[in-house]
Formats: structure tokens, C-alpha cells, sequence
């Protein structure tokens, strides 16, 4: 019995250690948040929350009511307006589950460095939200639109988001760790993806936009946005968005474009289907030069004419037409960097690594010195497979 006894003790005493769910809230008593709205008001910030109506979701018989809420405050701070949410919302707001934080465009000009304080110090906010800016428009009108398909509109902003990253290649996915990475640290700028919205946002809000073939309202995803400290200063168009990718090696997949060998009007269509960039620097004369160099595979997805890709010297022209395609996109990417005095590609960064002794002379005067960059580019692209088909049915129409 006392060896029993001697046993039991520390299972016993183990049990004062162990915490019961003091904090746990039941799913009725709170209102969870999928996406944050953030813009620019005269008292300071305009908070708009999306927050999901469950019973529509799950439920079998839905009724008129939509599957989302949004609820609007203001604050001079933003942990004043998240607080001021209790007079909106019946429950209390439950943050855990944010896919996405909208930046206002006129809020992202203004800076948003105090906004990121907030959202990595709470301790209800996870880190693995994407974040965006609402271009030409507010964060408020983005996030009343409804959305087809997909009954949680931030669901299908994330999901469009990560789709273009991976198959189109001109957007770039960023969550908050990177964000603030990159907006403390040195010799690199950040970058944003933008989000459109098309059409009239008032019909957005009502259940009609969501009952058509041809939705009326929708949200489509941008281009790249360009930062300077914590400030918005312009955007990059789908080439200049597609090169910064390629430098910065975020390309997974896109469709390039070329014109056929034959002289005609037609072209031929490559899927990239993996690309491999590194980028080295040398500093000559207190000039720096960096180097690009891109290994690119691809396969011949669409031919519009009577090209023979069978024949290695055309498959050859066309691999350097694609080369020359990514190069020319490249170019204009570091061009527009070079307008807006943004380092978005890190090269300050790089300079760092490789030359740190220069780099603490340059970093006084970056913004100057960041015009002066040569770049090179070495694009190396094979064509390894023509897909199910040799030749295109166009020469076959004319045996």
C-alpha cells in the first residue's frame, strides 16, 4: 500500500500543474474576422472588419441573408478603433482567423509602418495573412463587395491572389513577417500586390451581384505597388511587375508570348514551367554592377502558324525570342524602380553581403547611388518538350 501510495504522489501533485481553457470563448459568444480593412480618416484610421455569418455558411437551407458581415469604425489609433468595433458588432470580434488586411490606396501613400505595430503585437492576430492595397479605391468599398463562387470574399481574394502568383506571375504574395523585414531593414523596399475593383460598389453589396452569369462588381487582383520606406509612390505595370518576379526569382509558372520564325503576324505560346535567377554584384570605381543571371524551362504550349519546331534552328530562334521577352521585362522593371528611387529588388541589400565595406560608404547616399546600378542580364532558355504534337495543323492543312 505505502509503494502505491509513493506512486500516485507525483500524479497527484502533477495535477495542480495543469491549467484548465481559462481564456476559451464558445463559437456563439464571438464574431470571427476574415479580412481587416484599413484606411485614412480625419480622426485617423477607418477600420473596417469582415466578419462571417456561420449559419449561411453551413447551412443547407440558406436564406436571403449573405454570408459575410462588415462592420466600419474610426479611432486615432488603430488598437482604438478594433475597440470601437463592440459598438458595431453584437460579439466580440475574434481575430485568429484574418486571411487578409486591405490597405486603403490613399492610406498606403500616407505610410503604414504604425499600422504593422499593432497587427504583430496583438496577441490574438496570427502572422500568416497576406496583405494588399486597394487600388483606386478604399478598403471599406473593397470589402462590402460579394464575391461568386466563393461565399467569403476574402476566401477568394487570397485564393485569386496565390493563383495569379503561381500561374501568371505579375503579383507577389506578402505576409506580415516579410512586410516588416523588409520596411526596417536596409538597402531593399517593399512591395504590395494591388487589388481592383470593378464596377459599381454599391451593386456589389447586394446579393443581385452574386445571382448573375456576368457578376456586374468583381474583385480582380493588380499589379505590383512600390514602396518607398513605409509609403506607396507608384505601381508597376504587368511587364515591369512580371521582371521584378524574374530577379527576385519568384516565378513559378507564366505563359510567354514570341513571334513566329515564318514572318507572320501569328505566335507561339511557351509555359514557363521553372525558372532558377541568382543575382552577384562587383563594384568597379565605386560603381556597382549587378548580374542577373536566369536559367528558364519551358514547353511550347500554343503554335499559331506554320513554324516547324521540329527543326532545331527554329526551336532555337524561338527559345531566344523567349529570352529576349524576359530580358525586355527585366529592363523595364529596374527602369521603373530607378523613376520611382526604390530599391525593390534588394540590390543594396546584395552589396551588403558581398561588399560590406562599400556598402557603409554607399548606404549614406543610396537613393543616388541606387541610378548609377548597372545591371547585366544573362537569360538562358531551353525548350526541351513541343507537348502531345510535333507539328502545328496549319502545315498539315497544306500537305
Amino acid at each position: 500500500m505505502k509503494r502505491f501510495i509513493c506512486r500516485l504522489a507525483p500524479l497527484v501533485l502533477c495535477l495542480f500543474s495543469l491549467t484548465s481553457c481559462w481564456s476559451s470563448k464558445e463559437l456563439n459568444e464571438v464574431a470571427i474576422a476574415t479580412a481587416i480593412g484599413i484606411d485614412k480618416s480625419d480622426s485617423g484610421y477607418h477600420l473596417s472588419v469582415q466578419v462571417l455569418n456561420p449559419a449561411e455558411i453551413v447551412s443547407f437551407n440558406p436564406t436571403s441573408r449573405t454570408a459575410v458581415t462588415t462592420y466600419q469604425t474610426d479611432g486615432e489609433t488603430l488598437f482604438q478603433a478594433f475597440r470601437r468595433l463592440t459598438v458595431e458588432a453584437p460579439r466580440k470580434v475574434y481575430f485568429s482567423h484574418v486571411q487578409s488586411v486591405v490597405f486603403g490606396e490613399e492610406m498606403a501613400k500616407s505610410g503604414i509602418l504604425k499600422t504593422l505595430d499593432f497587427l504583430s503585437r496583438d496577441h490574438e492576430m496570427r502572422t500568416d495573412f497576406l496583405l494588399v492595397i486597394a487600388k483606386e479605391t478604399t478598403a471599406e468599398e473593397l470589402l462590402t463587395v460579394l464575391t461568386p463562387m466563393d461565399k467569403i470574399p476574402a476566401s477568394k481574394m487570397v485564393s485569386s491572389l496565390e493563383n495569379a502568383e503561381k500561374n501568371w506571375a505579375p503579383t507577389h504574395t506578402v505576409k506580415l513577417d516579410e512586410l516588416i523585414n523588409t520596411l526596417v531593414g536596409d538597402g531593399v523596399e517593399a512591395v504590395l500586390t494591388g487589388v481592383l475593383l470593378k464596377g459599381d460598389p454599391e451593386i456589389g453589396m447586394d446579393m443581385g451581384n452574386v445571382e448573375k452569369v456576368h457578376p456586374p462588381t468583381t474583385i480582380q487582383i493588380s499589379n505590383i505597388g512600390v514602396f518607398k520606406r513605409d509609403k506607396l509612390v507608384g505601381w508597376l505595370t504587368e511587364d515591369e511587375s512580371k521582371g521584378f518576379n524574374y530577379l527576385q526569382d519568384n516565378v513559378k509558372s507564366t505563359i510567354i508570348n514570341v513571334p513566329c520564325s515564318d514572318n507572320s503576324a501569328a505566335s507561339v505560346s511557351i509555359e514557363v514551367i521553372s525558372t532558377k535567377t541568382k543575382l552577384t554584384s562587383k563594384i568597379n570605381n565605386h560603381i556597382p554592377t549587378i548580374t542577373a543571371a536566369i536559367q528558364m524551362e519551358g514547353n511550347v504550349g500554343d503554335v499559331e502558324c506554320k513554324t516547324n519546331l521540329t527543326n532545331p534552328q527554329n526551336l532555337k530562334e524561338v527559345e531566344e525570342s523567349v529570352e529576349n521577352d524576359v530580358k525586355d521585362k527585366m529592363v523595364k522593371s529596374v527602369k521603373a524602380a530607378k523613376e520611382l528611387k526604390s530599391d525593390i529588388f534588394g540590390f543594396g541589400t546584395l552589396l551588403y553581403r558581398n561588399h560590406p565595406g562599400e556598402w557603409k560608404v554607399m548606404k549614406q547616399n543610396w537613393d543616388e547611388a541606387f541610378q548609377e546600378v548597372e545591371v547585366k542580364y544573362e537569360v538562358n532558355v531551353t525548350i526541351p518538350r513541343l507537348g502531345t504534337i510535333t507539328e502545328s495543323f496549319q502545315r498539315k492543312g497544306d500537305d
